[in-house]
């Protein structure tokens, strides 16, 4: 059988002047799961990742819980988190009277993202974008092609970002566009999307598990960011 675990980055460093690395509960997180699949006996094909240092440091952690050498990676730049910055930076500017607070919450935040990365998708949010929606949703559509075509009768694990895969979760659902907003902002951080698929169909078998966190004394693990 043909399978992939989509694995979204552990937690990045929200709040602080550099997002794209893990916190120390990133770390733990990613050598958590990387010690779930030991015990389940689990080995890779392949280790996929973006190009961004949360997803190589998230894969990094999860060969030292499996027990590995932390090399050999295969970089995709389409598993790359759309710019949620430029973004969010770009509805701002357009909508000012949703400026926000001088010290915003993280709900803050989030609010304002989601309505903003809904009217990117309508073609509605104006400015100087590093990439539209349709390029966005390409560039999902031809890494999972490759998949399928280049990794037949192999396990294959893949690192990214909570937009990037909720956006391939919408493509195998043929949700509405708004599926994406809303799966991107309840996925948990090293979740696990696992899917089956052959040389031509990739089927989603299972969505936003943590098994390596399942348990009440790892509960406060659990993170979104």
């Amino acid at each position: 059988m043909s399978e992939i675990y989509f694995v979204r980055h552990g937690q990045a460093s929200f709040g602080s002047s550099n997002y794209d690395q893990l916190s120390e509960l990133g770390h733990q997180q990613a050598r958590l799961l990387g010690e779930y699949f030991l015990r389940r006996d689990m080995q890779f094909d392949r280790i996929l990742t973006g190009d961004m240092v949360r997803h190589r440091e998230t894969a990094e952690g999860i060969c030292q819980g499996l027990g590995q050498p932390a090399s050999g990676f295969e970089v995709f730049t389409e598993l790359n988190e759309f710019d949620f910055h430029s973004i969010l930076q770009a509805y701002l500017a357009q909508f000012p009277d949703q400026a926000l607070p001088e010290k915003p919450a993280v709900a803050d935040f989030f609010k304002r993202l989601k309505k903003a990365i809904v009217l990117w998708s309508q073609g509605g949010l104006q400015g100087q974008l590093p990439e539209t929606w349709q390029t966005f949703e390409q560039r999902l559509l031809d890494v999972r092609q490759h998949i399928m075509a280049q990794y037949k009768g192999q396990r294959v694990l893949a690192v990214s970002s909570g937009g990037a895969i909720a956006m391939l979760v919408r493509q195998l659902l043929q949700a509405p566009s708004e599926t994406m907003v809303e799966l991107n902002l309840q996925t948990r951080n090293t979740a696990l999307i696992h899917c089956v698929f052959n040389q031509h169909n990739m089927r989603l078998s299972s969505f936003n598990s943590v098994p390596h966190l399942d348990s009440a004394e790892l509960q406060a693990l659990i993170t979104y960011t």
